[in-house]
């Protein structure tokens, strides 16, 4: 079955094409064959090739580009996305979107399911929210991922994104104190269970999915409790896992997702607690 990943050599991307690519035949293009800051770039790509399905996974999630320069991040964020699902459309392929947390607003209703609606304070999620209304409202075939903070570790064909773990290892290792958002819950998701998941992926019927595993600790909280199982004592996670009170001060959010649909459907997804335990496993880190 041949798939094609746009944001093929990022984290995400590479984590599927390294445990994957025995099983399916992925087309890569990279950022010279597919400029998606051009979306009239993305016709004379995908049109010539041949696949039975498109995992879109390319966007520009940095806050501040997006603030800062929307129309352009627009334009990978959901023209872009708009172009692509044209295409899927056409040649009757299914488009697999990867969206966000951030299409609700942070503030009431968490943990969120697929049933609420969505409403985002930033660009960023106002540009994802665009791309899902069009999707949902043209396409046959597609399936609406909205993913909570994933993380893990880098390894020698992956690079791992900045995420909760690496920033404590990064804290920890290095004796650097570091600020860790008090007032922010989010789920914090093993990034590996889209390796897991990969083949319900592909099943699952249209519509809107959260994919996320579930958690009840602030994000400070968090860190600390990755901190404790890599064996650290009391005085040196005080020391090093610092507590930022002043972010989000005035206004806590709160982006978890209620994953109880993806469990309904056979999904593997369980607990932050239980996916630090299996990454900092898989990475040799034993407290």
């Amino acid at each position: 079955m041949k798939i094609l990943l746009t944001g093929s050599t990022g984290y995400l991307g590479s984590l599927i094409r390294t445990y994957l690519s025995n099983q399916y035949d992925f087309i890569c293009p990279k950022r010279n064959d597919l400029d998606l800051y051009n979306p009239e770039s993305a016709y004379d790509y995908l049109m010539p090739q041949e696949f039975a399905a498109v995992f879109h996974m390319a966007a520009n999630g940095q806050t501040k580009d997006c603030e800062e320069k929307p129309e352009l991040t627009q334009r990978l964020n959901t023209l872009s996305t708009i172009e692509i699902a044209k295409i899927c459309k056409e040649k009757n392929a299914k488009l697999v979107f990867f969206s966000t947390e951030q299409v609700f607003n942070g503030q009431v209703g968490a943990p969120f399911s697929e049933e609420q609606q969505p409403k985002s304070i930033t660009n960023y999620g106002q540009q994802k929210i665009e791309a899902e209304e069009y999707i949902s409202a043209n396409l046959d075939n597609y399936l609406i991922m909205r993913l909570s903070w994933q993380f893990g570790l880098s390894s020698k064909d992956i690079k791992a994104s900045p995420n909760i773990v690496a920033n404590v290892i990064n804290a920890l290792f290095h004796k650097k104190p570091t600020l860790f958002t008090a007032h922010e819950n989010r789920c914090m998701t093993y990034a590996y269970n889209l390796v897991r998941n990969f083949d319900k992926i592909l099943d699952c019927q249209n519509g809107i999915l959260h994919f996320s595993s579930k958690n009840t600790l602030t994000t400070y909280e968090a860190a600390k409790y990755i901190a404790g199982q890599l064996g650290f004592s009391a005085d040196e996670i005080d020391k090093y896992i610092k507590p930022d009170l002043q972010r989000y001060q005035d206004r806590p959010r709160d982006y978890r997702l209620d994953n109880s649909k993806a469990l309904s459907l056979g999904f593997e997804l369980t607990t932050f607690e239980n996916d630090v335990a299996e990454c900092l496993s898989d990475f040799a880190y034993f407290a």
